[in-house]
């Protein structure tokens, strides 16, 4: 069964960083294997925005320019007024039951993923991260390896 994978913020740091480890190297692997399977790979909006500002924040030229690479060679899911609607009741929601994602004053790109993952008509959804934490709360989530 095909699967639509979206990349964590984590996932695409090791594949885009310029000076690949071990694990980068693995993941960029994993990441073909999904492609070559023909599953649906995408890279959220909200995703993008996390690594890229920190690229242009740390000056990383060559990081930014695999980062653009990756996003011309995948799918881009772009943020909605329907996710950034669902982003505020899964976040209120959190909240509600005492578990928040992060601190009252931040903007929890987390609860906006999840948003995006949560409304997008997709069949067999994942997201693909380096850290489950609470993503699995709202959506299937696993870590980028058991991701078969």
């Amino acid at each position: 069964m095909k699967r639509s994978i979206f990349l964590d913020s984590g996932v695409i740091g090791l594949i885009t960083n310029p000076n690949l480890s071990e694990e980068g190297i693995s993941c960029a692997k994993w990441l073909l294997s999904h492609i070559n399977k023909g599953n649906q790979i995408i890279i959220p909006e909200i995703v993008d925005y996390e690594v890229r500002r920190e690229l242009l924040r740390a000056n990383k030229v060559k990081g930014l320019a695999r980062l653009d690479e990756l996003i011309d060679s995948l799918e881009y899911l772009p943020i909605t007024t329907e996710s950034m609607r669902q982003a505020a009741v899964f976040w209120a929601e959190a909240r509600q039951k005492g578990q928040p994602t992060a601190s009252d004053k931040t903007i929890d790109a987390d609860m906006i993923l999840v948003a995006q993952v949560f409304v997008m008509d997709a069949q067999n959804k994942v997201i693909a991260t380096t850290n489950v934490g609470h993503l699995s709360r709202f959506v299937a989530a696993d870590i980028w390896q058991n991701i078969l």
